[in-house]
């Protein structure tokens, strides 16, 4: 236990203050050997970086908003977040951050504030990731609830991520006939010189380099969502016999 709180210690940063450190400060605090720790970490006076446990975090605030969203947690979205927190932290801490998360399903979450919250510490590169893996839990189990994806639209929105993003994001999860096109952030209509600039557009938004640094389970799922990119790409030059 002093281990986990150790590196949550210096793995947690702004996390700590405002509505995401009032869901959390409780159960984190059984981690600390006293609250100085916490206070230390208060980021109205540490530094505004986003650190690989401001994310994680972060992830289980809003992911504990969208399991609740529909009145159920499923199993298999549990296994999700906890096949990310195993990645990223290891088996014991991700066993540890289960029983935070666990904490947080009781409580009301103030989703907007937090929102508010995140957007002004994270950068964009990172709170793309983070709604990367709330559409992912989401389509976990393999049945769409209404409710989650409606949430997660809304939260895409109060992370000020451009409609054209978070469509792109989405389609990577709930594709019909156009979805190569909205993974692209363009339309059937567009010309194939537009698609090709598009291309290059996104690769370079999306590359796995911008999220270096927050960790090995975002850097490998950065990297999966650009395998997803490009398999639009390819899918959309086969299609139209692009060379």
């Amino acid at each position: 236990m002093a281990k986990f709180g150790k590196w949550l210690g210096g793995g947690l940063g702004w996390a700590l203050g405002g509505p995401i450190g009032g869901i959390v400060g409780f159960a984190l605090g059984a981690f600390f050997d006293n609250a100085e720790n916490v206070n230390q970490n208060n980021p109205r006076s540490g530094s505004k970086q986003t650190q690989p446990g401001d994310f994680a975090i972060s992830l289980l605030v809003l992911s504990a908003a969208v399991m609740k969203s529909d009145g159920k947690a499923m199993k298999s979205e549990l296994d999700f977040i906890k096949n990310f927190l195993v990645q990223q932290f290891g088996e014991s801490d991700a066993k540890e951050l289960l029983k935070v998360l666990n904490d947080i399903m009781k409580k009301d979450i103030p989703v907007y504030d937090v929102c508010v919250q995140i957007r002004e510490y994270m950068p964009v590169s990172a709170r793309l990731q983070l709604l990367h893996y709330l559409y992912g839990i989401s389509k976990a189990d393999g049945d769409v609830s209404k409710n989650e994806v409606e949430l997660i639209d809304n939260i895409a929105n109060y992370l000020n991520i451009p409609r054209a993003d978070a469509a792109s994001i989405k389609a990577m999860y709930y594709r019909d006939v156009e979805s190569d096109y909205k993974i692209m952030e363009i339309g059937p209509d567009a010309t194939d010189d537009e698609i090709k600039k598009a291309y290059r557009r996104m690769a370079m938004k999306y590359h796995p380099d911008k999220v270096t640094g927050m960790g090995e389970a975002v850097e490998k799922a950065a990297a999966e969502k650009f395998k997803v990119l490009q398999q639009a790409y390819e899918n959309i030059k086969k299609q139209r016999n692009i060379v």
